[in-house]
């Protein structure tokens, strides 16, 4: 088995020889990662793991639920770690509380001070048949609207379930139907498709709506162990298609199962990304 060592050296070297992603126009795409795939390491040291992930080549970080209980003081000590290592934070997950009425001022607070734009809802948490899903709409537009006015956005995250039909039709349509197209859809590869839909159909569908990507690959069984890039996801015609038509703005790899140390999966999934050809 490779070390972490032997990881992080790759992870540095592919680092010097390319960029990690450059669109077919020229525009250089961030890449990140969404920092549930490191979700331990993060739990017993999040400055020290945050700055791990900065020197193995992530340009940008999304935060995810936990970070909501900051006070604004850690949130500004956090800021000052990665303003000092080179990363950003250009959006966060959250759960429903982040976006309803009483909580997305404060949620607008801690994501100001980190910079990020983005506040996506992770997880709609339990919902009843399609009129539920055209509730979350309804928070969800009642949240874009409130964001446009301090220059920031919100946007829902897919998992499987959005993406199975209930009613004769996916929660995620009823989404994309009934909110604004301002709300972003951020994009889940490996959940969309383990459900059996095709993402770059779905991208191709939503233009300018797709402003972030979860590179999660998935692979029959393997699951989620599959690291990036070695899964059944179309990379390159996904890429393709979110730079040409979705306005990805940055992506975020994404790791929820482990055949290895965390950091050393993260290691192994950015080098994969640099080695892929769009």
């Amino acid at each position: 088995m490779n070390t972490r060592r032997s990881f992080l050296a790759a992870a540095a070297a592919a680092a010097v020889a390319s960029p990690l992603a450059v669109s077919a126009a020229g525009k250089k795409i961030p890449v990140g990662l969404e920092l549930f795939s490191v979700r331990n390491s993060l739990q017993k040291d999040l400055m020290g793991t945050v700055r791990a992930v900065a020197k193995q080549g992530y340009e940008v970080v999304e935060f995810y639920s936990p970070y909501y209980g900051w006070t604004t003081d850690y949130a500004k000590e956090v800021r000052k770690m990665m303003d000092d290592c080179g990363i950003k934070c250009m959006s966060t997950h959250n759960g429903g509380n982040a976006l309803a009425a009483a909580g997305i001022d404060k949620a607008i607070e801690l994501n100001q001070i980190i910079g990020s734009k983005t506040i996506v809802m992770a997880s709609a948490g339990r919902v009843q048949g399609l009129d539920g899903w055209k509730k979350v709409a309804e928070t969800l537009t009642a949240a874009d609207a409130k964001l446009k006015t301090v220059g920031m956005k919100t946007g829902f995250h897919n998992h499987q379930l959005e993406f199975t039909p209930l009613e004769g039709k996916r929660p995620i349509e009823v989404l994309a139907e009934n909110t604004p197209k301002s709300v972003v859809l951020q994009l889940d590869i490996g959940t969309c498709i383990e459900a059996g839909s095709d993402p770059v159909k779905w991208i191709n569908e939503h233009p300018g709506r797709i402003q972030s990507v979860h590179c999660k690959d998935w692979k029959k069984g393997e699951g989620y162990k599959v690291l990036t890039g070695e899964g059944v996801a179309p990379w390159k015609e996904i890429r393709k298609a979110a730079e040409k038509k979705g306005g990805v703005e940055f992506y975020l790899i994404e790791q929820e199962g482990y055949s290895m140390g965390e950091l050393e999966t993260t290691a192994a999934c950015i080098a994969n990304w640099k080695k892929m050809k769009v």
